[in-house]
């Protein structure tokens, strides 16, 4: 299975890329600074470089053809200012989820925020988060082509993964390891049957498989 990562440097995508990778998968990220690109090697990966606040739609797909599945794992990052919060956390998640269409890769994973809402109103920095976090999220249910799952996850903690969690539709407010969010990731993009599901996700007791196998038979 080819498993191509948008935001292939960041602290999640480094995490799933290493275990994509350790489980023999063939893995991807996709990078803007070509100096990252040991680091993902490191993590199993193979690096590509484009830049996706200034790619094309077809230069995008050029990178997802023959993938089985992409996950969009960018960010603007928490020091980033409200016009990179809507190039990137909506523009470029539009643009990855529009590629992969055109590239026929039917099977999308975005990593989106609890809380994210194209209604969200305010205007902090992180108000503008959330909108364009929750207007990335509408478009990509907007596409019929693809078979999506949209992860929600709480307050991101670098402690040590548990490997229990709680996903569900609703989890209600808390926080979860970046380790457990990389590991529901890796189920997720292997379980196809949790298409068209919109789910958070924070700590609790159920073992990560098991969370997503719950998720997907209903």
């Amino acid at each position: 299975m080819r498993i191509v990562i948008a935001g292939g440097h960041g602290q999640i995508a480094l995490r799933l890329e290493r275990l994509l990778a350790a489980r023999g998968e063939e893995v991807a990220g996709i990078i803007r600074n070509a100096g990252q690109s040991d680091d993902l090697r490191a993590a199993g990966a193979e690096p590509l470089v484009l830049d996706l606040e200034s790619a094309s739609v077809e230069e995008v797909a050029a990178l997802l053809r023959g993938a089985d599945a992409a996950v969009f794992a960018a960010g603007a990052g928490p020091n980033s200012g409200t016009t990179r919060k809507d190039t990137v956390d909506r523009g470029s998640a539009v643009l990855f989820a529009d590629a992969a269409v055109l590239a026929g890769v039917r099977r999308h994973v975005v990593v989106s925020s609890m809380g994210a809402d194209p209604a969200h109103r305010g205007d902090g920095v992180f108000d503008v988060y959330l909108r364009a976090k929750g207007e990335a999220d509408a478009h990509v249910r907007g596409l019929d082509a693809l078979d999506w799952t949209i992860l929600r996850p709480g307050s991101l903690t670098n402690d040590a993964g548990t490997g229990l969690v709680r996903l569900e539709a609703h989890t209600g407010l808390g926080s979860i390891p970046r380790d457990d969010v990389a590991a529901v990731l890796a189920e997720l993009v292997e379980t196809p049957a949790t298409a068209g599901l919109t789910l958070e996700l924070i700590g609790g007791s159920a073992p990560v498989s098991v969370a997503v196998k719950s998720v997907a038979g209903n």
